[in-house]
């Protein structure tokens, strides 16, 4: 016996995604709801190579009888419809930022804290990190459980993705208007500078102590997941790439830590591929991880300026692991652990 999934924000660049992972993954889904905005009511949709869905009205949607929403709508959205599909029995796996920082909602990474899934019965909600946050601490799990992490100071290079499709769309335009001599001027709505040919040292918006969001993300929901105790300070940039999210991650160890060693548990961690071979070639960029499911490891190396620290360089499909495919697998180990149905 399989589940009823609705798919919140479906016709997103997220929300496209989940349902392609699940049709892959042969998710265990008896029925499938997309659900999006009036706008889009009636509109088809793809899932699997075969099936075809049609867009319902959020709006209007009874969740009961609905087994697990998988929401990927925007926080100001899943704000008010995640507690209304929670609170109608179904248990919610929200993409968005609304929820994260909530101690009574757990935040996931399946390779990582698999046992907090146990915490939704609280709020019948489970939180989705931050794509940036997702691949760091995959990728720093299997160091940390062998010796403790002091701090990290990482530095993210993101693809415009993140922003969405009018975020890809502006840097396709800008980068053709560029060889047409048009100015950057009359195709940016998204970003505060030209991200053509640039990179941009701010994503959200900025606080008090001059850190952006998405900085103070990684250092909340760093800590959240993995260790409360572990310092960590980022700065996040985009970067003109369509897909993939890359961190340059500099990392202080209680305790000394070789690079063959950290190699080792890298390559025997669920989720990760090592490559890094000091050589052309021996390493991942953003290009080459797009469409794939890892995070991907390379450039791992002593850093001889701290006490028991190395460097590493992270990679992954942030519309993927970073966001679709880790709420998939949230949802995955939520029937596994948790929600199993008679046959």
């Amino acid at each position: 016996m399989g589940y009823k999934v609705a798919v919140i924000g479906a016709t997103g660049n997220v929300g496209r995604e989940v349902l392609s992972i699940m049709a892959e993954r042969n998710f265990p889904a008896d029925q499938v709801v997309a659900l999006a905005s009036h706008r889009s009511i009636g509109r088809e949709i793809s899932y699997g190579e075969d099936a075809v869905l049609q867009v319902q009205d959020l709006a209007t949607y009874d969740f009961a009888g609905t087994d697990i929403a998988l929401s990927s709508p925007g926080a100001k959205v899943s704000a008010e419809f995640s507690p209304k599909a929670a609170k109608a029995g179904c248990v919610v796996i929200d993409n968005t930022s609304q929820f994260r920082m909530d101690p009574d909602i757990p935040l996931v990474v399946p390779e990582v804290n698999p046992e907090a899934i146990a915490g939704y019965t609280k709020r019948n909600i489970i939180a989705n990190p931050n794509c940036s946050t997702i691949q760091m601490v995959v990728a720093l799990k299997p160091l940390h459980d062998i010796v403790p992490i002091k701090r990290i100071v990482v530095s993210t290079y993101q693809s415009v993705s993140g922003g969405g499709k009018s975020a890809m769309d502006e840097l396709f335009n800008q980068t053709r208007g560029i060889f047409v001599n048009e100015p950057a001027e009359q195709h940016r709505e998204n970003f505060t500078k030209q991200i053509a040919f640039n990179v941009i040292p701010h994503i959200d918006i900025f606080m008090d102590d001059g850190s952006t969001k998405e900085e103070w993300k990684m250092v909340a929901e760093t800590r959240k997941i993995l260790d409360p105790d572990i310092a960590v300070t980022a700065t996040c940039v985009r970067a003109p790439v369509f897909v993939g999210h890359a961190e340059a991650i500099n990392i202080e160890f209680d305790g000394p830590l070789s690079e063959d060693k950290a190699r080792a548990l890298l390559k025997s961690a669920p989720g990760i591929v090592v490559i890094d071979h000091r050589a052309n070639e021996g390493y991942v960029t953003p290009q080459e991880c797009a469409g794939e499911d890892a995070v991907f490891v390379s450039r791992i190396r002593k850093d001889p300026t701290v006490e028991n620290g190395l460097n590493i360089w992270v990679v992954s499909d942030n519309l993927r692991k970073g966001a679709a495919l880790n709420t998939v697998q949230i949802a995955e180990e939520l029937i596994r652990l948790h929600l199993r149905k008679a046959a």
